[in-house]
């Protein structure tokens, strides 16, 4: 969004609004490819529901350990620009608490900018381009980018509230959504993750190593396609999309299409 030295938070939560772990995943490739370190962590016990997300334990070196689901930044320097890298997992109570604990560690690394991903379920066919809507909170940035402004009224999760409550204080914020095919919506899903991955170097025009996430899209798309192949209605089913998008005269009008989309979903992931 800016290259003047202000710190940029970048977030994804597992759950509600990760259709294929795709915006999570974004986090994970660049905590790897970025060599970010760990920063901070919240403290789980209050607000998550540990009997619906549940710890995991494993061994290290004969000894058992338990690891908690919770939400951890890490940090990553990239030239001259720094970034804090949001790893969560949705919680499940104390939702208000919790933006607020999230936003006073933005605020004490200097945080000036939010991005937050999220991927959710889509009548897209796999062959075509991953549709990503961006939409932003200030106008200014809305014009800048080139975004579209959200208008979207209905049930939200984690990423709507942290959207929100960042908006309200005063700081920037976008929003990036893949559009996720809902027949193949199975984790991993790495051509939506490229596709976020891409629209997050657009936006930030800070470089990100995609080459792995590349190969595995080429690897993910030629499953899917030996997949189709085998089942006559899920191949007639594509074969409506694709024509579906192919006749699309602007490509421009993808974004309205997907916050459509986005706004059905919601709906039923509420009915």
């Amino acid at each position: 969004m800016t290259a003047d030295g202000r710190v940029t938070m970048i977030a994804a939560f597992e759950g509600w609004n990760d259709a294929g772990e795709a915006a999570s995943a974004c986090i994970s490739h660049l905590r790897t490819s970025w060599h970010a370190q760990l920063l901070a962590e919240i403290d789980p016990e209050e607000y998550y529901d540990f009997q619906v997300n549940r710890p995991r334990v494993s061994l290290r070196e004969g000894r058992r350990e338990i690891t908690w689901p919770t939400t951890r930044v890490y940090e990553a320097c990239v030239g001259t620009r720094r970034f804090l890298l949001v790893a969560g997992v949705e919680p499940n109570m104390r939702w208000r608490a919790f933006i607020g604990a999230l936003l006073a560690i933005g605020r004490e690394h200097g945080v000036g900018e939010l991005v937050v991903l999220g991927a959710l379920l889509a009548d897209s066919p796999h062959s075509r381009p991953i549709p990503v809507t961006a939409l932003a909170s200030d106008p200014a940035v809305t014009r800048r980018l080139g975004l579209v402004e959200s208008t979207y009224e209905g049930p939200t999760g984690i990423v709507g509230v942290l959207l929100s409550a960042a908006a309200d204080s005063g700081l920037p914020t976008v929003s990036l959504w893949a559009a996720v095919p809902h027949y193949v919506s199975h984790p991993p899903s790495p051509k939506a993750t490229l596709a976020l991955l891409s629209r997050i170097a657009d936006i930030t025009d800070v470089s990100i190593p995609l080459r792995e996430v590349s190969e595995q899209a080429r690897a993910w798309q030629s499953g899917v396609d030996e997949l189709a192949g085998q089942d006559e209605e899920v191949a007639e089913y594509v074969a409506r999309l694709e024509d579906a998008v192919d006749t699309t005269d602007l490509p421009e009008a993808s974004g309205e299409v997907i916050a459509e989309q986005f706004e059905r979903y919601l709906r039923q992931r509420d009915s």
